[in-house]
């Protein structure tokens, strides 16, 4: 089959790797319909690169059609239209049945010291091929789907696998109410998805700060308040200029460890992407550091006693925090991985002819999966407009 390999820091090729096999009776395979491009996959274009091996299958957040069951995989049927979420998890175990479905415990990466698998991503989450390919293979496939009706097209119900709950739960973790004010900073596809759902929850106010174009006017488009970054000296004096000095009742950091505006941290990212894996690896696991230009942002722009709600990807471990800022302003900090399967319930409702969150027109770009490379190229560079790009495997279709 073709699929987007990991080769390399900034190296992604479509090369053709083995047809995935039922290897355990959880197992199923499917044919991929579309699978989405993410922005977290660019954290391993660069930064966590040296947790990848080439030839890795990358990808997170894809869909289709059931091809072949084991033998223990629930109702689940051979023709099912499915989405499939980004971590694997077994619906049974103490986490998943708390809703806690990215900490499942039948599937953490305890060598790792980490979470439940995540397809696509990187030795740190089990080295699972991930769903930028034709074909995948999905464990626990009992839990780890969500079945869809045919007809429907399928950007209807693809970013069911990761951008919706992942927007979903960050909004949910910041908890405005519907008479406050929520700051999302990014409005990249999750930063974009969070600031509709909060308009659908009946949040009074959004406020998007982003300094890309597209995405700003994206945002504007749906009656988002926004704030340029090229435009204001400091976002927290900004919002607070909007908010009768108090700042932002919630907070919603949508950007993560590569934030703009980070520059010691960016050169240590440089300075470690030129070392070999060898050395990489145990520098970025024991004294990592991200670009946190974004969670300071966040923790100035809240009010005291509000919520930052972190979406966005850290992965340092040596992160400096200012401890007393937090401590003195009563923030409270919500995190994670989203728990896919725990907010399903409340996204598929949405998911109608009505399309109150825009769901069918979200994607910027539609390609083939063999035109990958270029798709990554242009979303790192934040170039042609590109905030969603949605990949064919097979080639640009009918959806």
């Amino acid at each position: 089959m073709r699929a987007v390999t990991w080769q390399g820091t900034k190296d992604v090729r479509v090369e053709d790797v083995p047809d995935p096999r039922i290897e355990q009776p959880t197992d199923a395979v499917i044919r991929v319909t579309s699978t989405n491009i993410c922005g977290s996959d660019l954290h391993l274009y660069e930064p966590l690169g040296a947790f990848m091996r080439p030839g890795d299958v990358l990808g997170h957040e894809a869909m289709g059609v059931v091809e072949e069951v084991g033998t223990d995989v629930g109702d689940l049927a051979v023709g099912d239209r499915v989405v499939i979420p980004f971590q694997v998890c077994c619906g049974r175990c103490w986490m998943c049945e708390r809703g806690l479905q990215s900490q499942c415990e039948a599937t953490q990466v305890r060598e790792q010291g980490t979470g439940a698998a995540l397809f696509g991503y990187s030795e740190l989450y089990g080295s699972v091929p991930g769903g930028q390919a034709e074909y995948l293979r999905v464990p626990h496939a009992g839990y780890t789907h969500v079945k869809v009706p045919d007809g429907p097209p399928d950007e209807r119900f693809v970013y069911l696998s990761d951008v919706l709950p992942t927007a979903w739960q960050g909004v949910a973790y910041a908890d405005p109410g519907p008479d406050g004010t929520l700051l999302v900073l990014g409005l990249g596809p999750i930063g974009d998805m969070a600031c509709r759902i909060a308009q659908q929850r009946g949040v009074r106010r959004v406020i998007g700060v982003d300094l890309v174009d597209a995405r700003l006017a994206r945002a504007r488009a749906r009656g988002v308040e926004t704030l340029d970054l090229r435009e204001v000296d400091d976002v927290g004096d900004a919002v607070r200029e909007l908010t009768s000095g108090r700042g932002a009742d919630a907070v919603v950091d949508a950007v993560g460890m590569e934030a703009h505006g980070s520059g010691a941290a960016k050169l240590s990212h440089k300075i470690i992407e030129a070392l070999p894996s060898a050395l990489t690896r145990p520098i970025m696991t024991r004294v990592g550091i991200d670009r946190l230009a974004a969670l300071y942002s966040a923790i100035d722009a809240v009010r005291r006693g509000g919520t930052v709600s972190l979406s966005g990807v850290y992965g340092g471990m040596t992160d400096p925090m200012p401890m007393m800022t937090l401590f003195d302003k009563q923030v409270q900090i919500r995190m994670g991985q989203a728990n896919v399967k725990r907010w399903v319930p409340d996204i598929l409702p949405l998911l109608t002819d009505d399309d109150p969150l825009g769901v069918d027109g979200f994607a910027t770009h539609r390609m083939s999966l063999e035109d990958a490379p270029e798709a990554y190229a242009t979303f790192r560079a934040k170039e042609d407009g590109m905030v969603k790009v949605v990949l064919k495997p097979g080639g640009i279709r009918p959806a």
